[in-house]
Protein backbone atom coordinates (compact mmCIF):
# COMPACT_ATOMS: atom_id res chain seq x y z
CA UNK A 1 0.00 0.00 0.00
CA UNK A 2 0.92 3.98 -0.55
CA UNK A 3 2.19 5.58 2.64
CA UNK A 4 -0.85 7.92 2.20
CA UNK A 5 -3.47 4.87 2.56
CA UNK A 6 -4.58 3.86 6.12
CA UNK A 7 -2.94 0.69 7.75
CA UNK A 8 -3.34 -0.75 11.25
CA UNK A 9 -0.04 0.66 12.05
CA UNK A 10 -0.83 4.68 11.40
CA UNK A 11 -5.12 3.55 12.63
CA UNK A 12 -6.38 5.59 15.19
CA UNK A 13 -7.39 2.63 16.94
CA UNK A 14 -10.89 1.90 18.65
CA UNK A 15 -12.87 3.39 21.12
CA UNK A 16 -12.15 0.12 23.25
CA UNK A 17 -9.03 -1.24 23.26
CA UNK A 18 -8.87 -4.90 22.34
CA UNK A 19 -6.42 -7.91 21.82
CA UNK A 20 -4.82 -8.02 18.18
CA UNK A 21 -6.04 -10.89 16.19
CA UNK A 22 -3.71 -13.26 15.43
CA UNK A 23 -5.46 -14.16 11.74
CA UNK A 24 -7.26 -10.97 10.43
CA UNK A 25 -6.05 -7.62 10.27
CA UNK A 26 -7.86 -4.69 12.36
CA UNK A 27 -10.16 -3.64 9.48
CA UNK A 28 -10.76 -7.16 8.03
CA UNK A 29 -12.19 -7.61 11.80
CA UNK A 30 -14.63 -4.77 11.13
CA UNK A 31 -15.69 -6.07 8.11
CA UNK A 32 -16.59 -9.37 9.67
CA UNK A 33 -18.25 -7.34 12.54
CA UNK A 34 -20.94 -6.01 9.94
CA UNK A 35 -21.44 -8.68 8.10
CA UNK A 36 -22.71 -10.74 11.10
CA UNK A 37 -24.62 -7.79 12.13
CA UNK A 38 -28.40 -7.97 12.79
CA UNK A 39 -28.08 -4.39 11.11
CA UNK A 40 -26.61 -5.69 7.97
CA UNK A 41 -29.13 -8.74 7.55
CA UNK A 42 -31.77 -6.66 7.56
CA UNK A 43 -31.00 -4.84 4.21
CA UNK A 44 -31.84 -7.69 2.61
CA UNK A 45 -35.68 -6.34 3.02
CA UNK A 46 -35.04 -2.46 2.37
CA UNK A 47 -35.74 -0.73 -0.85
CA UNK A 48 -33.11 1.04 -2.66
CA UNK A 49 -36.10 2.23 -5.19
CA UNK A 50 -38.37 0.18 -5.51
CA UNK A 51 -39.97 -1.24 -2.18
CA UNK A 52 -39.04 -4.65 -1.04
CA UNK A 53 -42.63 -6.70 -2.08
CA UNK A 54 -42.55 -4.87 -6.07
CA UNK A 55 -40.28 -7.70 -7.25
CA UNK A 56 -37.44 -10.10 -6.28
CA UNK A 57 -34.91 -9.19 -8.63
CA UNK A 58 -34.75 -5.78 -7.89
CA UNK A 59 -31.73 -4.33 -6.06
CA UNK A 60 -32.15 -3.80 -2.18
CA UNK A 61 -30.17 -2.33 0.39
CA UNK A 62 -28.66 -4.91 0.74
CA UNK A 63 -27.29 -5.79 -2.78
CA UNK A 64 -26.23 -2.15 -3.52
CA UNK A 65 -23.93 -2.39 -0.36
CA UNK A 66 -22.41 -5.16 -1.68
CA UNK A 67 -21.96 -3.68 -5.10
CA UNK A 68 -20.34 -0.67 -3.82
CA UNK A 69 -18.12 -2.89 -1.77
CA UNK A 70 -16.89 -4.53 -5.14
CA UNK A 71 -16.55 -1.45 -6.84
CA UNK A 72 -14.54 0.44 -3.84
CA UNK A 73 -12.36 -2.80 -3.46
CA UNK A 74 -11.41 -2.34 -6.93
CA UNK A 75 -10.64 1.43 -7.29
CA UNK A 76 -9.01 1.01 -3.55
CA UNK A 77 -6.67 -1.30 -5.63
CA UNK A 78 -5.74 0.29 -8.39
CA UNK A 79 -4.89 3.94 -6.29
CA UNK A 80 -2.86 1.32 -3.91
CA UNK A 81 -5.46 2.05 -1.10
CA UNK A 82 -6.51 -0.12 2.09
CA UNK A 83 -9.06 -2.76 0.35
CA UNK A 84 -10.12 -4.11 3.38
CA UNK A 85 -10.90 -0.31 4.58
CA UNK A 86 -12.72 0.11 1.63
CA UNK A 87 -15.20 -2.88 1.38
CA UNK A 88 -15.60 -2.38 5.38
CA UNK A 89 -16.87 1.24 4.45
CA UNK A 90 -19.06 0.28 1.87
CA UNK A 91 -20.88 -2.48 3.15
CA UNK A 92 -21.82 -0.58 6.39
CA UNK A 93 -22.50 2.92 4.80
CA UNK A 94 -26.38 2.27 4.59
CA UNK A 95 -26.97 -0.14 8.36
CA UNK A 96 -28.98 3.56 9.30
CA UNK A 97 -31.38 3.68 6.53
CA UNK A 98 -34.81 3.39 7.48
CA UNK A 99 -37.64 1.40 5.48
CA UNK A 100 -38.32 2.57 2.64
CA UNK A 101 -35.55 4.28 1.06
CA UNK A 102 -35.37 8.15 0.84
CA UNK A 103 -38.93 8.37 1.29
CA UNK A 104 -38.64 6.51 4.95
CA UNK A 105 -35.79 8.46 6.06
CA UNK A 106 -37.78 12.41 4.88
CA UNK A 107 -40.74 11.06 6.64
CA UNK A 108 -38.68 10.08 9.76
CA UNK A 109 -36.90 13.23 9.83
CA UNK A 110 -40.35 15.00 10.14
CA UNK A 111 -41.31 13.08 12.77
CA UNK A 112 -38.14 14.02 14.39
CA UNK A 113 -37.68 17.40 13.69
CA UNK A 114 -38.65 18.64 17.26
CA UNK A 115 -36.01 16.42 18.74
CA UNK A 116 -33.63 16.76 16.59
CA UNK A 117 -33.86 15.17 13.53
CA UNK A 118 -33.03 12.27 11.29
CA UNK A 119 -30.07 11.69 9.41
CA UNK A 120 -29.36 8.56 7.84
CA UNK A 121 -25.67 8.53 8.06
CA UNK A 122 -25.72 9.53 11.56
CA UNK A 123 -27.84 6.67 12.06
CA UNK A 124 -25.62 4.33 10.53
CA UNK A 125 -22.53 5.48 13.15
CA UNK A 126 -25.20 4.82 15.55
CA UNK A 127 -25.71 1.85 14.76
CA UNK A 128 -22.50 0.09 14.49
CA UNK A 129 -21.57 2.61 17.71
CA UNK A 130 -24.32 2.20 20.25
CA UNK A 131 -27.37 -0.17 19.13
CA UNK A 132 -25.61 -3.52 17.90
CA UNK A 133 -25.34 -5.52 21.41
CA UNK A 134 -22.94 -8.63 20.75
CA UNK A 135 -20.15 -8.09 23.10
CA UNK A 136 -20.04 -8.21 27.01
CA UNK A 137 -17.81 -5.19 27.79
CA UNK A 138 -19.32 -2.55 25.33
CA UNK A 139 -22.31 -1.75 23.19
CA UNK A 140 -21.95 -1.20 19.38
CA UNK A 141 -19.79 -3.12 17.41
CA UNK A 142 -16.27 -1.24 18.21
CA UNK A 143 -15.19 -0.54 15.03
CA UNK A 144 -12.33 1.63 14.52
CA UNK A 145 -11.74 5.08 14.20
CA UNK A 146 -11.08 4.88 10.62
CA UNK A 147 -14.13 2.80 9.33
CA UNK A 148 -16.48 4.94 11.11
CA UNK A 149 -14.88 7.74 10.02
CA UNK A 150 -16.07 6.39 6.15
CA UNK A 151 -19.81 5.53 7.54
CA UNK A 152 -20.08 8.99 8.73
CA UNK A 153 -20.37 10.39 5.45
CA UNK A 154 -22.75 13.65 6.05
CA UNK A 155 -23.14 15.18 9.28
CA UNK A 156 -24.85 18.55 10.47
CA UNK A 157 -22.43 20.94 12.51
CA UNK A 158 -24.64 20.27 15.19
CA UNK A 159 -24.22 16.85 15.84
CA UNK A 160 -20.69 16.72 14.88
CA UNK A 161 -19.79 18.95 17.85
CA UNK A 162 -20.86 16.19 19.98
CA UNK A 163 -18.73 13.43 17.83
CA UNK A 164 -15.67 14.75 18.90
CA UNK A 165 -12.66 14.21 16.76
CA UNK A 166 -14.99 12.16 14.59
CA UNK A 167 -17.03 15.33 14.20
CA UNK A 168 -13.86 17.99 13.81
CA UNK A 169 -13.54 17.12 9.52
CA UNK A 170 -17.30 18.81 9.60
CA UNK A 171 -16.71 21.85 11.82
CA UNK A 172 -13.35 22.03 10.19
CA UNK A 173 -14.04 21.11 6.36
CA UNK A 174 -11.39 19.01 5.94
CA UNK A 175 -11.39 15.33 4.27
CA UNK A 176 -11.73 11.85 5.79
CA UNK A 177 -9.30 9.09 4.43
CA UNK A 178 -8.85 8.29 0.91
CA UNK A 179 -10.65 5.20 1.33
CA UNK A 180 -13.49 6.99 2.53
CA UNK A 181 -13.61 9.13 -0.28
CA UNK A 182 -13.20 5.95 -2.46
CA UNK A 183 -16.69 4.92 -1.30
CA UNK A 184 -18.56 8.08 -1.76
CA UNK A 185 -17.32 7.80 -5.15
CA UNK A 186 -18.39 4.06 -5.39
CA UNK A 187 -21.73 4.50 -4.37
CA UNK A 188 -22.44 7.09 -6.73
CA UNK A 189 -21.47 4.65 -9.71
CA UNK A 190 -23.39 2.29 -8.26
CA UNK A 191 -26.48 4.01 -7.64
CA UNK A 192 -26.48 5.72 -11.03
CA UNK A 193 -25.98 2.37 -12.91
CA UNK A 194 -28.25 0.08 -11.48
CA UNK A 195 -30.90 2.63 -10.68
CA UNK A 196 -31.52 2.58 -14.51
CA UNK A 197 -30.94 -0.91 -14.54
CA UNK A 198 -34.22 -1.11 -12.64
CA UNK A 199 -35.95 1.36 -14.14
CA UNK A 200 -35.66 -0.36 -17.31
CA UNK A 201 -36.58 -3.52 -15.93
CA UNK A 202 -39.55 -2.29 -14.26
CA UNK A 203 -41.09 -0.94 -17.76
CA UNK A 204 -40.68 2.61 -16.42
CA UNK A 205 -37.65 3.57 -18.66
CA UNK A 206 -37.82 2.97 -22.08
CA UNK A 207 -34.19 3.15 -24.12
CA UNK A 208 -35.70 6.39 -25.53
CA UNK A 209 -35.80 7.88 -21.98
CA UNK A 210 -32.67 6.14 -21.09
CA UNK A 211 -30.89 7.96 -23.97
CA UNK A 212 -31.41 11.22 -22.82
CA UNK A 213 -28.52 10.51 -20.63
CA UNK A 214 -25.81 11.59 -22.43
CA UNK A 215 -22.90 8.72 -20.81
CA UNK A 216 -25.91 5.96 -22.25
CA UNK A 217 -26.35 6.97 -25.44
CA UNK A 218 -22.88 7.44 -26.46
CA UNK A 219 -22.60 4.27 -25.31
CA UNK A 220 -25.61 2.46 -26.86
CA UNK A 221 -24.98 4.12 -29.84
CA UNK A 222 -21.85 2.36 -30.60
CA UNK A 223 -23.71 -1.09 -28.90
CA UNK A 224 -25.97 -1.07 -31.61
CA UNK A 225 -23.02 -0.75 -34.56
CA UNK A 226 -21.14 -3.46 -33.00
CA UNK A 227 -23.71 -6.25 -32.19
CA UNK A 228 -26.55 -5.45 -35.12
CA UNK A 229 -28.92 -8.92 -33.61
CA UNK A 230 -28.48 -8.27 -30.21
CA UNK A 231 -31.50 -8.11 -28.47
CA UNK A 232 -32.42 -4.90 -26.85
CA UNK A 233 -32.45 -6.00 -23.54
CA UNK A 234 -28.50 -7.42 -23.98
CA UNK A 235 -27.75 -4.05 -26.12
CA UNK A 236 -29.01 -2.53 -22.87
CA UNK A 237 -26.80 -4.42 -19.96
CA UNK A 238 -23.98 -4.83 -22.39
CA UNK A 239 -24.11 -0.24 -22.00
CA UNK A 240 -24.68 -0.23 -18.61
CA UNK A 241 -21.15 -2.31 -17.94
CA UNK A 242 -19.49 -0.69 -20.08
CA UNK A 243 -20.94 2.88 -18.71
CA UNK A 244 -19.60 1.76 -15.43
CA UNK A 245 -15.99 0.49 -16.94
CA UNK A 246 -15.66 4.06 -18.11
CA UNK A 247 -16.41 5.77 -14.69
CA UNK A 248 -14.04 3.65 -12.81
CA UNK A 249 -11.71 4.43 -15.22
CA UNK A 250 -12.13 8.04 -15.16
CA UNK A 251 -12.08 8.32 -11.62
CA UNK A 252 -8.84 5.97 -11.17
CA UNK A 253 -7.03 8.11 -13.30
CA UNK A 254 -8.14 11.97 -12.17
CA UNK A 255 -7.61 10.88 -8.49
CA UNK A 256 -3.82 9.24 -9.09
CA UNK A 257 -3.11 12.75 -11.12
CA UNK A 258 -4.78 14.66 -7.82
CA UNK A 259 -2.80 12.61 -5.57
CA UNK A 260 0.38 12.94 -7.46
CA UNK A 261 0.18 16.83 -8.28
CA UNK A 262 -1.05 17.06 -4.08
CA UNK A 263 2.54 15.79 -3.01
CA UNK A 264 0.57 13.81 -0.39
CA UNK A 265 2.83 11.24 1.78
CA UNK A 266 0.33 10.63 5.11
CA UNK A 267 -2.91 10.08 6.07
CA UNK A 268 -2.78 13.10 8.21
CA UNK A 269 -1.92 15.53 5.32
CA UNK A 270 -4.60 13.61 3.41
CA UNK A 271 -6.99 14.44 6.47
CA UNK A 272 -5.83 18.24 6.23
CA UNK A 273 -7.05 19.06 2.68
CA UNK A 274 -10.17 21.12 1.70
CA UNK A 275 -10.86 19.31 -1.41
CA UNK A 276 -11.58 15.64 -1.45
CA UNK A 277 -8.71 13.82 -3.82
CA UNK A 278 -10.69 11.19 -5.23
CA UNK A 279 -12.82 12.75 -8.21
CA UNK A 280 -13.71 12.35 -11.86
CA UNK A 281 -12.70 14.55 -14.95
CA UNK A 282 -14.49 17.65 -15.16
CA UNK A 283 -16.76 16.48 -18.18
CA UNK A 284 -17.96 12.64 -16.66
CA UNK A 285 -19.00 14.98 -13.15
CA UNK A 286 -20.93 17.16 -15.74
CA UNK A 287 -22.19 13.77 -17.41
CA UNK A 288 -22.85 12.30 -14.25
CA UNK A 289 -25.09 15.58 -12.54
CA UNK A 290 -27.15 15.49 -16.03
CA UNK A 291 -27.22 11.50 -15.60
CA UNK A 292 -28.70 12.49 -12.18
CA UNK A 293 -31.34 15.09 -13.16
CA UNK A 294 -32.57 12.58 -15.46
CA UNK A 295 -33.13 9.85 -13.17
CA UNK A 296 -34.80 12.43 -10.92
CA UNK A 297 -37.14 13.69 -13.36
CA UNK A 298 -37.76 10.28 -15.28
CA UNK A 299 -37.80 7.39 -12.37
CA UNK A 300 -37.60 9.06 -8.49
CA UNK A 301 -40.47 11.42 -9.93
CA UNK A 302 -42.85 8.64 -11.43
CA UNK A 303 -46.07 8.25 -10.86
CA UNK A 304 -45.58 4.93 -9.44
CA UNK A 305 -42.68 5.69 -7.46
CA UNK A 306 -44.13 8.93 -5.84
CA UNK A 307 -47.44 6.76 -4.84
CA UNK A 308 -45.19 4.41 -3.21
CA UNK A 309 -43.36 7.38 -1.40
CA UNK A 310 -46.70 9.00 -0.48
CA UNK A 311 -47.75 5.40 0.99
CA UNK A 312 -43.73 5.42 2.83
CA UNK A 313 -44.67 8.52 4.40
CA UNK A 314 -48.40 7.13 6.03
CA UNK A 315 -46.74 4.22 7.09
CA UNK A 316 -43.45 5.83 8.83
CA UNK A 317 -45.93 8.79 10.55
CA UNK A 318 -48.26 6.05 12.21
CA UNK A 319 -45.26 4.25 13.46
CA UNK A 320 -43.81 6.62 15.16
CA UNK A 321 -46.98 8.03 16.67
CA UNK A 322 -48.09 5.00 17.84
CA UNK A 323 -45.01 3.91 19.50
CA UNK A 324 -44.50 7.58 20.91
CA UNK A 325 -48.03 6.75 22.43
CA UNK A 326 -47.59 3.13 23.39
CA UNK A 327 -43.48 3.24 24.59
CA UNK A 328 -43.68 0.06 26.34
CA UNK A 329 -44.01 -1.87 23.20
CA UNK A 330 -40.73 -0.26 21.73
CA UNK A 331 -38.06 -3.49 22.61
CA UNK A 332 -36.06 -2.99 25.82
CA UNK A 333 -32.55 -3.28 23.53
CA UNK A 334 -33.68 0.28 21.69
CA UNK A 335 -34.36 2.04 24.96
CA UNK A 336 -30.84 2.66 26.06
CA UNK A 337 -31.63 6.60 27.78
CA UNK A 338 -33.96 8.94 28.83
CA UNK A 339 -34.87 9.75 25.42
CA UNK A 340 -38.30 8.53 24.27
CA UNK A 341 -38.07 9.62 20.99
CA UNK A 342 -34.80 8.65 19.65
CA UNK A 343 -35.57 5.12 20.96
CA UNK A 344 -38.80 5.16 18.95
CA UNK A 345 -36.47 6.76 15.60
CA UNK A 346 -34.10 3.52 16.53
CA UNK A 347 -36.79 0.94 16.61
CA UNK A 348 -38.60 2.52 13.53
CA UNK A 349 -35.61 2.91 11.23
CA UNK A 350 -34.24 -0.63 11.69
CA UNK A 351 -37.31 -2.38 10.59
CA UNK A 352 -37.41 -3.41 7.20
CA UNK A 353 -40.16 -2.87 4.58
CA UNK A 354 -42.32 -6.06 4.88
CA UNK A 355 -41.86 -6.07 8.94
CA UNK A 356 -43.42 -2.24 8.77
CA UNK A 357 -45.84 -3.01 6.62
CA UNK A 358 -47.55 -6.10 7.91
CA UNK A 359 -47.34 -4.13 11.68
CA UNK A 360 -48.90 -0.90 10.06
CA UNK A 361 -51.58 -2.65 8.30
CA UNK A 362 -52.30 -4.28 11.52
CA UNK A 363 -52.76 -1.60 13.51
CA UNK A 364 -54.93 0.02 11.01
CA UNK A 365 -57.75 -2.91 10.78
Amino acid sequence: MKPYAVSEQNSLGRIFDEPKSPLRNDFQRDRDRIIHSSAFRRLMYKTQVFVNHEGDMFRTRLTHSLEVAQISRGIARSLGLNEDLAETIALAHDLGHTPFGHAGQDALNQCMQDYGGFEHNLQSLRVVDVLEKRYFKFNGLNLTFESREGILKHCSIKNAKQLGALGERFIHKTQPSLEAQVVDVADGIAYNIHDIEDGFRSGILTVEMMCEVSLFEQIFSEMKKIEKNASEKIRVYETLRRMMHSLINDVTQKSQKNISSSNISQIDEVRQSSLPLIQFGEDVELDLIQCRQSLKRLLYDHPRIKEMSIQAHKVIKLLFDYHMNHFELVPKDYQIDDNSERAVADFVSGMTDRFAINLYESLIK
